[in-house]
């Protein structure tokens, strides 16, 4: 090997471990709770019960200018062949996902209930609805229950605090792979639940707007 190829070994080294060093330290408690006042990521949520023993806890948040029913019939036709998930859905594809982001209301979707299960891709574990609270809480848990997910909303005057949070466990993971996803997935995670988070106030905005305008034409 070449002292310049030495050089650029040596420098990425370093930089991976200055990385595995500052992160934790610097940046993780903002990677995982981006949005997040404190009192909302120490707040219980429903279906925190359901993972108590969580190695990841993850409470983002996003403000919507929009009232919980706008919101709501975004969250419950989330799912691969669904709704999809409001992200990246070229990333999501990259891993065979089959997400394709609505920007409409699918009324077919819309009925959902306690138990049923929600498809998160061909051939990947599905997401089983635990709590169910029109307008207040939907939590998903995946099939091999060490990964409980919450959407709640909480009114704030005109707007919503929309607050999702990631319980996940993470039991038979080697060094190597809890090294992974500290590094890696967790980082990762960030990009794709902001641009989901975004994406469904972008989303329930909209609706809001389009609502005040039909009754604006209806009181005319």
């Amino acid at each position: 090997m070449s002292t310049r190829w030495i050089k650029i070994a040596g420098g990425a080294g370093l930089a991976a471990g200055a990385a595995a060093v500052s992160y934790p330290i610097l940046f993780r408690g903002k990677c995982l709770n981006w949005g997040a006042r404190p009192d909302e990521i120490s707040r219980e949520l429903p279906g925190d019960d359901l993972l108590t023993n969580a190695d990841i806890v993850a409470t983002r948040a996003i403000t919507v200018d929009a009232p919980p029913g706008d919101i709501w019939p975004w969250l419950v036709q989330m799912g691969s062949g669904r709704g999809g998930a409001y992200t990246y859905d070229w990333i999501e594809d990259l891993f065979g996902l089959g997400m394709h982001s609505a920007d409409e209301i699918l009324p077919q979707f819309q009925d959902l209930n306690m138990g049923d299960e929600i498809p998160l891709g061909p051939g990947r574990p599905s997401m089983r609805v635990e709590v169910f609270e029109p307008e207040r809480a939907l939590t998903l848990r995946f099939e091999d229950q060490n990964w409980v997910w919450t959407f709640a909303l909480f009114p704030e005057g005109a707007a919503t605090r929309l607050v999702s949070r990631n319980r996940i466990a993470t039991p038979h993971a080697s060094v190597a792979m809890r090294l992974v996803g500290l590094l890696v997935m967790e980082p990762g995670s960030l990009v794709m639940e902001q641009k989901m988070l975004r994406g469904i106030k972008e989303r329930a905005q909209r609706l809001a707007r389009q609502g005040a305008q039909r009754y604006l034409c209806r009181s005319r």
